[in-house]
Protein backbone atom coordinates (compact mmCIF):
# COMPACT_ATOMS: atom_id res chain seq x y z
CA UNK A 1 0.00 0.00 0.00
CA UNK A 2 2.93 2.47 0.66
CA UNK A 3 4.60 1.95 -2.42
CA UNK A 4 1.38 2.51 -4.12
CA UNK A 5 1.09 5.52 -2.09
CA UNK A 6 4.50 6.87 -2.93
CA UNK A 7 3.80 6.03 -6.95
CA UNK A 8 0.65 7.92 -6.96
CA UNK A 9 2.32 10.82 -5.21
CA UNK A 10 5.28 11.08 -7.47
CA UNK A 11 2.64 10.68 -10.30
CA UNK A 12 1.20 13.42 -9.51
CA UNK A 13 4.72 15.61 -8.59
CA UNK A 14 5.45 14.45 -11.93
CA UNK A 15 1.90 16.15 -13.49
CA UNK A 16 2.80 19.32 -11.78
CA UNK A 17 5.95 19.82 -12.77
CA UNK A 18 5.36 18.85 -16.55
CA UNK A 19 1.98 21.17 -16.15
CA UNK A 20 4.89 24.40 -14.46
CA UNK A 21 7.27 23.63 -17.06
CA UNK A 22 4.89 23.89 -20.48
CA UNK A 23 2.89 27.15 -18.78
CA UNK A 24 5.83 29.02 -18.38
CA UNK A 25 7.59 27.79 -22.05
CA UNK A 26 4.41 29.11 -23.36
CA UNK A 27 4.62 32.11 -21.74
CA UNK A 28 8.06 32.96 -22.63
CA UNK A 29 6.34 32.55 -25.97
CA UNK A 30 6.67 35.07 -28.53
CA UNK A 31 3.29 33.97 -29.85
CA UNK A 32 0.57 36.30 -28.33
CA UNK A 33 -3.20 34.31 -27.81
CA UNK A 34 -4.60 37.31 -28.71
CA UNK A 35 -4.00 38.20 -32.05
CA UNK A 36 -3.58 34.39 -32.82
CA UNK A 37 -7.22 34.49 -32.15
CA UNK A 38 -8.01 37.64 -33.88
CA UNK A 39 -6.63 36.54 -36.86
CA UNK A 40 -7.04 38.36 -40.01
CA UNK A 41 -9.64 40.12 -37.67
CA UNK A 42 -6.85 41.99 -35.65
CA UNK A 43 -7.11 44.73 -38.21
CA UNK A 44 -10.11 46.16 -37.25
CA UNK A 45 -9.63 45.57 -33.52
CA UNK A 46 -8.64 48.35 -31.41
CA UNK A 47 -6.51 47.98 -28.26
CA UNK A 48 -9.24 48.24 -25.60
CA UNK A 49 -11.02 45.17 -26.82
CA UNK A 50 -7.87 43.30 -27.05
CA UNK A 51 -7.75 44.10 -23.77
CA UNK A 52 -11.21 43.56 -22.84
CA UNK A 53 -10.58 39.51 -24.85
CA UNK A 54 -7.24 39.37 -22.29
CA UNK A 55 -9.17 40.37 -19.34
CA UNK A 56 -12.11 38.05 -19.77
CA UNK A 57 -9.12 35.30 -20.53
CA UNK A 58 -7.51 36.21 -17.12
CA UNK A 59 -4.54 36.95 -19.06
CA UNK A 60 -4.04 40.80 -17.54
CA UNK A 61 -3.30 39.07 -14.21
CA UNK A 62 -0.20 37.75 -12.97
CA UNK A 63 2.06 34.99 -14.23
CA UNK A 64 1.55 32.92 -10.78
CA UNK A 65 -1.97 33.82 -10.43
CA UNK A 66 -2.76 32.57 -14.00
CA UNK A 67 -1.07 29.12 -13.29
CA UNK A 68 -2.85 29.02 -9.58
CA UNK A 69 -5.69 29.39 -11.36
CA UNK A 70 -6.05 27.05 -13.89
CA UNK A 71 -4.85 24.16 -11.78
CA UNK A 72 -7.60 25.17 -9.19
CA UNK A 73 -9.64 24.30 -12.73
CA UNK A 74 -8.47 21.04 -13.48
CA UNK A 75 -8.49 19.65 -9.67
CA UNK A 76 -12.27 20.79 -10.32
CA UNK A 77 -12.67 19.05 -13.29
CA UNK A 78 -12.68 21.83 -15.72
CA UNK A 79 -10.03 21.77 -18.19
CA UNK A 80 -11.11 25.11 -19.77
CA UNK A 81 -12.00 26.42 -23.08
CA UNK A 82 -9.98 26.21 -26.13
CA UNK A 83 -8.96 29.57 -27.82
CA UNK A 84 -8.18 28.10 -31.11
CA UNK A 85 -11.09 26.12 -31.26
CA UNK A 86 -13.28 27.99 -29.43
CA UNK A 87 -14.94 24.96 -27.20
CA UNK A 88 -14.63 23.05 -24.26
CA UNK A 89 -10.84 21.88 -24.32
CA UNK A 90 -12.66 18.35 -22.88
CA UNK A 91 -14.92 18.50 -25.69
CA UNK A 92 -11.78 19.11 -28.59
CA UNK A 93 -9.58 16.61 -26.90
CA UNK A 94 -12.97 13.83 -26.89
CA UNK A 95 -13.33 14.69 -30.60
CA UNK A 96 -10.19 13.75 -31.22
CA UNK A 97 -8.51 11.18 -29.12
CA UNK A 98 -10.73 8.22 -31.30
CA UNK A 99 -8.26 9.14 -34.15
CA UNK A 100 -5.48 9.40 -32.50
CA UNK A 101 -6.30 5.90 -30.53
CA UNK A 102 -6.64 4.45 -33.93
CA UNK A 103 -3.58 5.89 -34.90
CA UNK A 104 -0.70 5.62 -32.17
CA UNK A 105 -2.46 3.01 -30.48
CA UNK A 106 -2.47 0.37 -33.40
CA UNK A 107 1.19 2.00 -34.53
CA UNK A 108 2.68 1.05 -31.25
CA UNK A 109 0.89 -2.86 -31.57
CA UNK A 110 2.05 -3.03 -34.99
CA UNK A 111 5.61 -2.07 -34.55
CA UNK A 112 6.22 -4.08 -31.28
CA UNK A 113 4.43 -7.58 -33.47
CA UNK A 114 6.95 -6.52 -36.39
CA UNK A 115 9.76 -5.56 -34.12
CA UNK A 116 9.68 -8.38 -32.50
CA UNK A 117 9.51 -10.63 -35.98
CA UNK A 118 12.61 -8.87 -37.35
CA UNK A 119 14.55 -9.57 -34.26
CA UNK A 120 14.12 -12.88 -33.41
CA UNK A 121 14.37 -13.40 -37.74
CA UNK A 122 18.02 -11.63 -37.31
CA UNK A 123 19.40 -13.48 -34.34
CA UNK A 124 18.17 -16.81 -35.89
CA UNK A 125 20.61 -15.74 -38.83
CA UNK A 126 23.19 -14.34 -36.97
CA UNK A 127 25.93 -13.27 -38.94
CA UNK A 128 24.24 -14.17 -42.44
CA UNK A 129 22.64 -11.64 -45.07
CA UNK A 130 19.83 -11.35 -43.47
CA UNK A 131 21.10 -9.82 -40.19
CA UNK A 132 22.94 -7.92 -42.02
CA UNK A 133 20.03 -6.61 -43.94
CA UNK A 134 17.88 -6.05 -41.06
CA UNK A 135 20.68 -4.45 -38.86
CA UNK A 136 20.85 -2.12 -41.67
CA UNK A 137 17.67 -1.69 -42.16
CA UNK A 138 16.59 -0.52 -38.18
CA UNK A 139 20.19 1.52 -38.24
CA UNK A 140 18.33 3.77 -41.66
CA UNK A 141 15.00 3.62 -39.74
CA UNK A 142 16.51 4.69 -36.53
CA UNK A 143 18.14 7.51 -37.89
CA UNK A 144 15.42 8.81 -40.12
CA UNK A 145 13.39 11.55 -38.82
CA UNK A 146 9.46 10.90 -38.79
CA UNK A 147 7.74 13.71 -40.70
CA UNK A 148 10.59 12.81 -43.64
CA UNK A 149 9.58 9.01 -43.70
CA UNK A 150 6.30 10.13 -44.07
CA UNK A 151 6.74 12.65 -46.98
CA UNK A 152 8.74 10.04 -48.83
CA UNK A 153 5.70 7.68 -48.35
CA UNK A 154 2.85 10.37 -49.45
CA UNK A 155 4.97 11.15 -52.14
CA UNK A 156 5.41 7.41 -53.38
CA UNK A 157 1.93 6.06 -52.62
CA UNK A 158 -0.37 9.00 -52.75
CA UNK A 159 1.38 11.63 -55.24
CA UNK A 160 3.00 9.44 -57.52
CA UNK A 161 1.23 5.93 -57.64
CA UNK A 162 -2.33 7.10 -56.23
CA UNK A 163 -2.86 4.38 -54.20
CA UNK A 164 -3.48 6.08 -50.83
CA UNK A 165 -5.33 9.49 -50.32
CA UNK A 166 -3.10 12.29 -49.04
CA UNK A 167 -4.52 13.64 -46.04
CA UNK A 168 -7.51 13.31 -43.49
CA UNK A 169 -9.10 10.39 -41.75
CA UNK A 170 -12.04 10.47 -44.55
CA UNK A 171 -12.78 12.12 -47.87
CA UNK A 172 -12.71 15.78 -48.48
CA UNK A 173 -16.37 17.67 -47.87
CA UNK A 174 -18.11 14.16 -46.25
CA UNK A 175 -19.06 14.55 -42.88
CA UNK A 176 -17.70 12.40 -40.29
CA UNK A 177 -20.61 10.13 -39.90
CA UNK A 178 -21.13 9.16 -43.13
CA UNK A 179 -17.60 8.57 -43.74
CA UNK A 180 -17.49 4.31 -43.94
CA UNK A 181 -15.34 1.67 -42.43
CA UNK A 182 -13.33 1.52 -45.81
CA UNK A 183 -12.81 4.97 -46.34
CA UNK A 184 -11.45 5.43 -42.68
CA UNK A 185 -8.74 2.43 -43.37
CA UNK A 186 -8.09 3.71 -46.80
CA UNK A 187 -7.28 7.12 -45.46
CA UNK A 188 -5.75 5.38 -42.35
CA UNK A 189 -3.20 3.32 -43.71
CA UNK A 190 -0.33 5.92 -45.26
CA UNK A 191 -0.62 7.15 -41.57
CA UNK A 192 -0.16 3.94 -40.09
CA UNK A 193 3.03 2.75 -41.73
CA UNK A 194 5.08 5.55 -41.43
CA UNK A 195 4.37 5.59 -37.94
CA UNK A 196 4.58 1.63 -37.24
CA UNK A 197 8.34 1.74 -39.52
CA UNK A 198 8.77 4.51 -36.91
CA UNK A 199 8.71 2.34 -33.91
CA UNK A 200 9.99 -0.94 -35.20
CA UNK A 201 13.92 -0.28 -34.96
CA UNK A 202 14.62 -0.10 -31.46
CA UNK A 203 12.43 -3.33 -30.71
CA UNK A 204 14.00 -5.37 -33.42
CA UNK A 205 17.27 -4.69 -32.20
CA UNK A 206 16.78 -4.98 -28.62
CA UNK A 207 14.85 -8.02 -29.71
CA UNK A 208 18.46 -9.64 -31.25
CA UNK A 209 20.74 -8.95 -28.97
CA UNK A 210 18.91 -10.59 -26.44
CA UNK A 211 18.22 -13.64 -28.58
CA UNK A 212 21.18 -13.92 -29.52
CA UNK A 213 22.40 -14.31 -25.72
CA UNK A 214 19.73 -16.59 -25.54
CA UNK A 215 21.00 -19.09 -28.35
CA UNK A 216 24.87 -18.97 -26.91
CA UNK A 217 23.64 -20.30 -23.49
CA UNK A 218 24.18 -23.74 -21.70
CA UNK A 219 20.62 -25.09 -22.20
CA UNK A 220 20.63 -24.29 -26.13
CA UNK A 221 24.02 -26.10 -26.38
CA UNK A 222 22.52 -28.97 -25.42
CA UNK A 223 19.22 -28.67 -27.06
CA UNK A 224 21.57 -28.24 -30.11
CA UNK A 225 23.60 -31.32 -29.23
CA UNK A 226 20.67 -33.38 -29.11
CA UNK A 227 19.80 -32.44 -32.72
CA UNK A 228 17.30 -29.96 -32.50
CA UNK A 229 17.12 -27.64 -35.23
CA UNK A 230 17.32 -23.52 -35.04
CA UNK A 231 14.47 -22.67 -35.96
CA UNK A 232 13.02 -25.01 -33.13
CA UNK A 233 15.63 -23.75 -30.52
CA UNK A 234 13.91 -20.22 -31.85
CA UNK A 235 10.30 -21.16 -31.51
CA UNK A 236 10.90 -23.22 -28.18
CA UNK A 237 13.11 -21.81 -26.01
CA UNK A 238 14.32 -18.41 -27.75
CA UNK A 239 11.11 -16.44 -28.36
CA UNK A 240 9.76 -17.25 -24.71
CA UNK A 241 13.20 -16.13 -23.13
CA UNK A 242 12.87 -12.81 -25.25
CA UNK A 243 9.51 -12.16 -25.37
CA UNK A 244 8.86 -10.42 -21.92
CA UNK A 245 11.92 -8.27 -22.51
CA UNK A 246 10.68 -7.25 -25.90
CA UNK A 247 7.53 -6.41 -24.45
CA UNK A 248 9.43 -4.35 -21.49
CA UNK A 249 11.10 -2.33 -24.55
CA UNK A 250 7.62 -1.74 -26.17
CA UNK A 251 6.02 -0.55 -23.65
CA UNK A 252 8.55 1.94 -23.16
CA UNK A 253 8.53 2.71 -26.60
CA UNK A 254 4.79 4.66 -25.97
CA UNK A 255 6.78 7.64 -25.76
CA UNK A 256 8.32 7.56 -28.99
CA UNK A 257 5.17 6.60 -30.78
CA UNK A 258 3.22 9.73 -28.79
CA UNK A 259 6.26 11.70 -30.12
CA UNK A 260 6.57 10.59 -33.75
CA UNK A 261 2.79 10.74 -34.14
CA UNK A 262 2.61 14.57 -33.55
CA UNK A 263 4.33 15.11 -36.75
CA UNK A 264 2.85 12.13 -38.79
CA UNK A 265 -0.50 13.72 -37.85
CA UNK A 266 0.76 17.15 -39.38
CA UNK A 267 2.26 15.50 -42.00
CA UNK A 268 -1.25 13.91 -42.96
CA UNK A 269 -3.71 16.29 -41.80
CA UNK A 270 -4.82 13.70 -39.36
CA UNK A 271 -7.24 15.12 -37.05
CA UNK A 272 -5.90 13.50 -33.60
CA UNK A 273 -4.29 15.13 -31.19
CA UNK A 274 -0.95 15.82 -32.33
CA UNK A 275 -2.14 17.90 -34.67
CA UNK A 276 -4.28 19.37 -32.19
CA UNK A 277 -0.66 20.30 -30.13
CA UNK A 278 1.20 21.68 -33.20
CA UNK A 279 -1.88 23.84 -33.65
CA UNK A 280 -2.61 24.40 -29.70
CA UNK A 281 0.88 25.55 -29.90
CA UNK A 282 1.16 27.95 -32.83
CA UNK A 283 -1.51 29.87 -31.50
CA UNK A 284 -1.24 30.14 -28.20
CA UNK A 285 -4.01 27.93 -26.65
CA UNK A 286 -2.89 27.40 -23.68
CA UNK A 287 -5.50 25.55 -21.74
CA UNK A 288 -5.56 22.88 -24.74
CA UNK A 289 -2.01 22.85 -24.71
CA UNK A 290 -1.66 21.77 -21.27
CA UNK A 291 -4.23 19.24 -21.31
CA UNK A 292 -2.18 17.29 -23.83
CA UNK A 293 0.72 17.87 -22.79
CA UNK A 294 -0.72 16.32 -19.10
CA UNK A 295 -2.66 13.45 -20.62
CA UNK A 296 0.56 12.51 -22.74
CA UNK A 297 2.59 12.42 -19.44
CA UNK A 298 0.13 10.37 -17.94
CA UNK A 299 0.39 7.99 -20.19
CA UNK A 300 3.86 7.71 -21.27
CA UNK A 301 4.75 7.29 -17.58
CA UNK A 302 2.05 4.72 -17.08
CA UNK A 303 3.82 3.09 -19.91
CA UNK A 304 7.24 3.57 -18.61
CA UNK A 305 6.24 2.56 -14.79
CA UNK A 306 4.55 -1.08 -16.55
CA UNK A 307 7.78 -1.14 -18.11
CA UNK A 308 9.69 -1.24 -15.13
CA UNK A 309 7.55 -3.67 -13.51
CA UNK A 310 8.39 -6.26 -16.50
CA UNK A 311 11.87 -5.32 -16.07
CA UNK A 312 11.92 -6.38 -12.06
CA UNK A 313 10.33 -9.92 -13.31
CA UNK A 314 13.11 -10.54 -16.07
CA UNK A 315 15.77 -9.38 -13.55
CA UNK A 316 14.74 -9.66 -9.86
CA UNK A 317 17.74 -7.59 -9.10
CA UNK A 318 15.93 -4.53 -10.72
CA UNK A 319 13.06 -4.82 -8.38
CA UNK A 320 14.59 -2.73 -5.63
CA UNK A 321 14.86 0.12 -8.54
Amino acid sequence: MAGVLRHLARQALLLALVALAVFLLMKASPVDPVDAYLGPAIAHVGPEQKAQIAAAWGLDRPTHEQFLAWAGHVLRGDLGQSTSYNAPVAQVMADRIKASLALTGLAWLLSGIFGFALGCWAAAQAGTWVDRTIRVYCYLLAATPTFWLALLLMMAFSVGLGWTPICCAGPIGVPPGQVSLWQKLHHLILPLVALTLFGVAQIALHTRVKLIEVLQSDYVLLARAQGATAWDIVIHHGIRNAALPALTVTMASVGEIFGGSILAEQVFAWPGLGRATVEAGMKGDLPLLLAIALLTTLIVSTGNRIADLLQARVDPRMGGA
